[in-house]
């Protein structure tokens, strides 16, 4: 990681830009892909996974394979994904959105209802690491939300088996049915339906630049989605107040995501920088997935700002999916933060607190979109429907506002609809 000290603001553009992941470049094939299911079904996801995967294998994972994971999942692990989903539970339960009803004029009364969305697509990461955690962050929400049908979809193994983690916390957390299908075809297959996949309202979950480019595509043409998604991040702003190992910790967790992940500090002096920068060579050598580290290391940075200020506003810029205040005042930042997907106070809320079982959601925006969306949450599993119900003294006492304006628009229709109403009272 190379440091960066006192960079100027206008220079701040540039360290906050991301590395640019070559969407234009994979498009035809994304295209292609999305073409192919919406054409052929099953038949074309039988050909990608055989194709892509090397796999042949039914689509549907059935009960006996997800009744037998749960005896391959150690009493460990099982304890710990139900402690997790019981913390999960209990946060999003509370964000419960609830109907409102305003009496906005004598007889005039609005509401707001929400109303969970009737088909959920839960894409849970299969890749190099079995992302269990996943399947809690979306099923939970989704489960408590009362979504009718909630279907998920995650690549399997070369032996065609999907990971007995992910089929256990899956049947644990209430998910309907199961999909072994992967990439943009596991979106396809969402988006469009098939003989076999159910089509969906709305896909959720992280995933590779080729899910993430085909969920932005299928978006544009009928299917709703989480939230633009990109490689991980995490900021963490630190000072000698917390100790270097400590987020040389934080700083490799997030590096090793993958190659693509990157992780910046933000502190006072070089001398902390260099500190963080000697424990993440010594804690490195200890982990076994060097090439993901190493890979997201190679552009990942430090950067020294003498200035409290300077380096609130320089997280506030980059809009961190994650970000981690580990200084001795870190309330005090905290209170000053607007802009990151999960934000994590003092030297004891390691991000992995947030990953897997604190009970926050872990499926945040990245690549600077915490400027403008949130992460999931139980908001993403409704959609808010209004009604409005006037009485005649009701009509009769908006009838000036709404006529005065339908007419001002040219929109005599508008202002018929109210005056022929009248004329009967």
């Amino acid at each position: 990681m190379r440091i960066v000290l006192n960079p100027p603001r206008r220079e701040w553009d540039l360290l906050v830009k991301r590395k640019a992941v070559d969407y234009q470049g994979i498009r035809p094939r994304v295209e292609a892909i999305l073409a192919a299911v919406s054409d052929k079904g099953d038949a074309a996801l039988r050909r990608l996974m055989k194709e892509i995967d090397g796999v042949e294998a039914p689509l549907e994972v059935s009960r006996e394979e997800i009744a037998r994971a749960g005896e391959l999942v150690s009493p460990e692990v099982k304890e710990a994904i139900l402690a997790a989903k019981a913390d999960i539970e209990a946060f999003h339960r509370a964000q419960m959105p609830r109907e409102i009803t305003v009496e906005t004029a004598p007889g005039v009364t609005c509401i707001q209802r929400p109303i969970p969305i009737g088909s959920v697509g839960l894409y849970v990461p299969g890749g190099s690491a079995p992302l269990f955690s996943t399947v809690l962050m979306l099923a939970v929400p989704a489960a408590l939300a009362g979504c009718r049908e909630r279907i998920l979809c995650t690549p399997c193994r070369r032996s065609g088996e999907v990971a007995p983690e992910v089929l256990y916390a899956a049947s644990e957390c209430g998910v309907t049915r199961i999909f072994r299908l992967g990439g943009a075809q596991a979106v396809a297959a969402m988006a469009f339906g098939t003989a076999t996949v159910p089509r969906v309202d709305k896909i959720f979950g992280p995933g590779n630049p080729y899910v993430t480019l085909a969920k932005q595509l299928v978006s544009g043409i009928g299917t709703s989605i989480d939230m633009p998604a990109g490689p991980s991040e995490v900021l963490v702003i630190a000072d000698k107040s917390t100790p270097a190992e400590f987020v040389a910790a934080d700083l490799l967790s997030q590096a090793e995501h993958g190659a693509d992940s990157t992780a910046v500090l933000v502190c006072d002096t070089v001398a902390y920088a260099e500190a963080v920068m000697e424990e993440i060579e010594n804690q490195r050598k200890a982990l076994p997935r060097t090439t993901q580290v190493d890979g997201a290391l190679s552009h990942s940075f430090a950067v020294v700002l003498e200035s409290e200020e300077d380096r609130i506003a320089f997280s506030e810029a980059y809009a961190p999916e994650h970000l981690i205040i580990a200084t001795g005042n870190a309330d005090s930042i905290a209170g000053k933060i607007t802009t990151a997907g999960s934000v994590f106070i003092g030297p004891w809320s390691p991000e992995s607190a947030g990953d897997y079982a604190s009970g926050t959601n872990h499926t945040l925006p990245t690549g600077g979109w915490a400027r403008s969306c949130s992460g999931v949450n139980m908001d993403s599993f409704f959609r808010k429907m209004t009604l409005q119900r006037l009485s005649r003294e009701g009509l009769k006492g908006l009838s000036p506002v709404i006529t005065a304006m339908a007419r001002a628009e040219g929109l005599d229709a508008h202002a018929n609809a109210v005056t022929i109403r009248l004329s009967k009272i």
